[in-house]
């Protein structure tokens, strides 16, 4: 992908999602495979485009001067999440059964919840996904 690609607006602003990693390259092939992930910068950090939306993967580290009391790390507790990845498709038993087929592993098949259909995956490092899919508002 070109990096010309990544949003860099000149007015107004762009949302990216910052995950903390333990392993760059196994994170980044985990949502290039999973989720067709286009990679603009490789590593240090990761930078890709996934379906329209953007992340970026990195490693963890102490305090620095814009966030001098902050620590940042991969999810210490996989069962306790205050934030999560929220992945909407078409069709869950398609993405169920296409995902499951390049190794993502669902927490349960899909549940029918009334206006959604849902069941959820984590990455290498335990952060949680959401896919669900509408069925009536």
């Amino acid at each position: 992908m070109d990096p010309n690609d990544f949003p860099a607006p000149k007015d107004g602003f762009v949302i990216t999602q910052f995950l903390v990693v333990s392993d760059q390259d196994r994170s980044r092939d985990f949502y290039q495979k999973i989720f067709d992930g286009k990679v603009v910068l490789e590593r240090d950090p990761v930078i890709m485009r996934v379906a329209n939306t953007w992340l970026i993967l990195n490693a963890g580290g102490g305090p620095t001067d814009d966030k001098p009391t902050v620590t940042l790390e991969t999810p210490k507790d996989p069962n306790r999440a205050s934030a999560f990845m929220n992945i909407r498709v078409a069709d869950i038993k398609k993405a169920y059964k296409d995902w499951s087929a390049k190794g993502a592993k669902f927490l349960t098949e899909p549940k029918d919840h009334g206006r959604e259909i849902r069941a959820y995956i984590r990455d290498p490092d335990g952060h949680l996904i959401e896919v669900g899919q509408i069925t009536g508002m």
